[in-house]
């Protein structure tokens, strides 16, 4: 990590770089705003107090970085102004090199959580993208239960609630075997997705809907399941394969002609699937299969 130093008090900006370089830090020292324009790091530590100077360009430049104000006081113009540029934070001099370094660890990983929460974010975007639901999703309400032939057509509407309520979900697949520890110690204040109900035995599927009544959940259950919750039915027949489901032959065909329909013609089509052409246009006009003009 690369810490560049904009401050015009040659011998802070050393003082402070001698002690981040002996903690593990790169650090880059620059003495005006014009100079520290064409830097390159990952922190920046911006002095506000620059006679005749003008910092609002850097932290417009940088906003994306971590920046920490090092200000004499506090007001508008050494903090509220700069904070609202993008500045990250700041701190009043003088100060102690282990506040400071504590302020720019908070922020670095506050960066790479970001990182991650927006690679996971676009992950699932892109794996549920193909599922298709005309479902209102502002109808739901929790708890709720949700039975379904399709888990993945659940995760889609669960995980777009969520992002258009703003609202803090976990995930808790009752495969695993520490689910009953998982949901106590998860917050009130979070919504709980529960999956795979069917993993569990009658006794524990009890105890299950016995505990959910202290919490805010929605359970996605692929069998008909009998509780005090409010329970709706959504079904789909647009369903991907997933390597770790076992569909029917008749899924198993949809899919495939869902799929490649548009990439090979009947004759090598109905070829693929060991059938004929004959029965392949059967199987189209059964589930209503036919190409779209």
């Amino acid at each position: 990590m690369k810490i560049i130093i904009v401050e015009n008090e040659l011998y802070l900006a050393q003082s402070i770089a001698s002690k981040l370089n002996e903690n593990g830090y790169v650090t880059e020292i620059f003495s005006s705003i014009k100079e520290a324009m064409n830097s390159q790091g990952d922190v920046y530590l911006l002095s506000t107090n620059l006679p005749g100077q003008n910092t609002s360009p850097l932290i417009k430049q940088f906003k994306d970085k971590i920046i920490i104000l090092m200000v004499n006081y506090i007001n508008n113009d050494t903090v509220g102004e700069p904070l609202k540029l993008g500045a990250k934070d700041y701190i009043v001099k003088p100060f102690m090199l282990e506040d400071l370094m504590r302020k720019i660890e908070h922020y670095k990983e506050y960066q790479s959580l970001k990182r991650q929460t927006s690679l996971y974010q676009e992950y699932m975007e892109n794996l549920l993208q193909d599922i298709e639901t005309s479902f209102d999703i502002e109808q739901i309400t929790t708890p709720l239960v949700i039975e379904t032939n399709y888990q993945r057509l659940v995760d889609k509407i669960v995980f777009e609630h969520a992002r258009q309520t703003n609202t803090l979900l976990r995930f808790i697949p009752l495969s695993d075997k520490n689910w009953k520890e998982k949901i106590q110690s998860s917050s009130h204040s979070s919504l709980l997705y529960i999956t795979e109900i069917h993993q569990l035995k009658k006794t524990d599927k009890e105890a299950l809907l016995e505990m959910l009544k202290d919490y805010d959940f929605i359970l996605c259950s692929t069998t008909e399941l009998e509780s005090d919750f409010e329970t709706i039915t959504l079904n789909t027949d647009s369903k991907l394969y997933d390597q770790n489901e076992i569909l029917t032959i008749d899924d198993y065909v949809k899919f495939i002609v869902n799929s490649f329909q548009y990439k090979f013609p009947d004759t090598e089509l109905s070829k693929k699937l060991g059938i004929s052409r004959k029965s392949l246009w059967e199987k189209r006009k059964k589930y209503g299969l036919f190409k779209k003009k």
